[in-house]
């Protein structure tokens, strides 16, 4: 059994580029590349990454880009193993926490049919404003667009 005391959260560096893929493509049907996270991750000045680390293995991450005084998270994602213990979570509260202090909201979009990730968002001060029709390219499914405020979280 996982003791989540042991989880471990932090910005993510470059150096944490694989562990971060090998979770985007185990939770992901239609993963970013490799060079896209990269690109994001150790270029993109606007980007924000948090891990979640156990055993010093990456077993989740948090991605997020700032948008003028926005954060519009892009990714967040925790092996299936360690799902259900908060992790996920933890790592939208380290994101909100290492923000630049000029982030006052943050939206996501979600699929309609992840209600375990939006009742997450939910409990963390999400809420749904709009839908964005079939914008899944995979299946097709609509994505519900959530919003909060930086005293929310």
């Amino acid at each position: 059994m996982i003791n989540v005391m042991d989880i471990e959260y932090r910005k993510a560096t470059c150096e944490d580029l694989d562990g971060i893929y090998i979770v985007e493509t185990n939770c992901f049907s239609i993963p970013w590349s490799k060079l896209s996270l990269e690109i994001d991750l150790c270029q993109n000045k606007k980007a924000l990454y948090v891990v979640a680390l156990y055993n010093g293995r990456i077993i989740g991450f948090c991605g997020m880009r700032v948008i003028l005084n926005e954060g519009h998270i892009m990714n967040v994602a925790v092996l299936e193993n360690y799902r259900g213990i908060g992790i996920g979570a933890a790592l939208l509260k380290t994101m909100f926490a290492l923000a630049p202090g000029y982030v006052d909201q943050y939206t996501l979009e979600v699929r309609v049919s992840n209600s375990a990730a939006i009742n997450l968002y939910t409990k963390l001060g999400f809420f749904g404003v709009g839908i964005r029709p079939k914008y899944y390219a995979d299946t097709g499914e609509d994505a519900l667009i959530m919003w909060t405020n930086k005293n929310t979280p």
